[in-house]
């Protein structure tokens, strides 16, 4: 059994299964959502997707449109396993009416921000390939498009969106972490709660 603890979540809300089965990550950009998600699949062996991959970009940093997005994201979340790492807001509403369990992370600015730049920079660096295909580039971060502006221009939306989801009693069991510590914790935790499973 998993046992899911959040100290940060004191709305009511009905009881997750033992072990969720379709989970969301979502959080602020840089607070390290792709590698909590990876994390977790490893841990509970459900299968991961990311949203940059497997339904935001093509190469050549050319974004699907709205509609195809939509229809990777439907066709994902039909399953009866997953982890996803985040959620666009175009299709969102379709994550959210499948999920048993929503993993927000959400960080202080100075700290995803600071993630943000450490691994872009990282990626810069080492050449690694991202998004399906793509690089970050010296010039890309000082663009239009950089995810770096990108993190200024959503964080206060994307904070809104976790108050919301943990507001709506409709929504799946929302646990809230302002801390990695407490995050690791959990973790560990649902690690714990696999071992034991297993040895049953």
């Amino acid at each position: 059994m998993l046992i899911l603890v959040s100290s940060t979540n004191s709305r009511p809300t009905t009881c997750p299964p033992p072990s969720p089965s379709r989970v969301l990550f979502y959080g602020v950009t840089g607070s390290g959502k792709s590698s909590a998600a990876g994390a977790y699949a490893e841990a509970t062996g459900l299968p991961e997707f990311s949203v940059d991959d497997d339904i935001g970009w093509h190469p050549g940093w050319e974004q699907r449109d709205a509609e195809e997005q939509r229809a990777l994201g439907a066709a994902i979340v039909a399953q009866d396993r997953w982890v996803l790492d985040s959620a666009y807001g175009g299709w969102r509403d379709l994550v959210l009416a499948r999920a048993e369990l929503v993993v927000a992370l959400d960080y202080p600015r100075w700290l995803s921000l600071c993630r943000l730049i450490r691994r872009t920079v990282r990626r810069i660096v080492t050449s690694q390939v991202v998004c399906n295909g793509n690089r970050e580039t010296m010039a890309r971060l000082f663009s239009k498009d950089s995810v770096v502006r990108w993190h200024f221009q959503s964080f206060a939306r994307k904070r809104r969106i976790i108050r919301d989801m943990e507001a709506e009693p409709n929504s799946p069991r929302v646990v809230v972490f302002r801390r990695p510590k407490d995050l690791e914790t959990w973790m560990a935790g649902v690690a714990t709660g696999v071992s034991r499973a297993k040895s049953l």
